[in-house]
């Protein structure tokens, strides 16, 4: 494994699950420099963060000369959020390609993105065909690695207030025993567990496209870093 230190690339930092992600980065011994893309300033300090204000739909030419390996997306709202199916689109579809293209335009080869359990370009539900169809034109750009995880409910702590999640909180240590063989991918996952298996993800190196419902999000989270094999003492040659 290499040992040459790497730029990642962050969309969606100030989410619930951007955030825990944001704080995996900056603790990774493999990132040297961690760039926090956002639509405006945000309150966090560190040696290895470095914050860019974009304008999405200009992000390429802002970040012209950039160079980064891997970039993350956490890009996401609902459609209650966004206050119609135009707009839910404009932000989990076309934010998070103009993303995707510019974090290939960096050079970037592995992208890792979170969608929603159950995304299908062929779904009848529109969250769910949005989300498919994103998935479907981030594998088409090129990347060598793309890594798409699909949580179902997200836990954690918010700072609007969401019904259903709220409820999740609750009830999610009854029901998720319950959904077991196919339906256990739609067990409630802790954000910050999505966020490690981001991390995850990218010390796995696999290429191609893969998708991680709730049993591989888990197994995703606890990937570590590899650790370089100890040089072996040189032997005397005989003489």
């Amino acid at each position: 494994m290499s040992t040459t230190p790497k730029i990642a690339l962050v969309a969606g930092a100030t989410g619930l699950v951007g955030g825990f992600l944001l704080d995996s980065l900056l603790d990774a011994p493999e990132y040297s420099r961690v760039y926090a893309l956002t639509r405006r300033p945000f309150n966090k300090q560190h040696p290895k963060l470095a914050n860019r204000v974009v304008i999405f739909e200009r992000m390429a030419e802002q970040l012209k000369g950039l160079v980064a390996q891997d970039a993350f997306c956490c890009i996401g709202t609902t459609i209650a959020d966004a206050g119609s199916q135009e707009a839910f689109r404009e932000a989990d579809v076309d934010a998070v390609l103009l993303f995707a293209r510019a974090a290939r335009a960096a050079q970037a080869t592995r992208f890792v993105v979170v969608s929603s359990v159950g995304a299908s370009s062929q779904s009848k539900k529109f969250y769910l065909r949005t989300k498919g169809e994103m998935e479907e034109a981030v594998a088409d750009l090129g990347f060598t690695s793309v890594d798409i995880l699909q949580p179902s409910l997200l836990l954690g702590p918010r700072q609007s207030f969401r019904l259903l999640e709220t409820a999740g909180q609750i009830f999610a240590p009854l029901i998720n025993p319950l959904l077991t063989g196919s339906r256990e991918a739609y067990r409630a996952v802790p954000a910050e567990t999505v966020a490690k298996a981001m991390l995850g993800a990218a010390r796995r190196g696999a290429r191609g496209v893969y998708r991680y419902t709730f049993n591989g999000i888990r197994q995703l989270s606890e990937v570590r870093l590899a650790q370089p094999a100890a040089a072996q003492p040189a032997k005397n040659k005989p003489a």
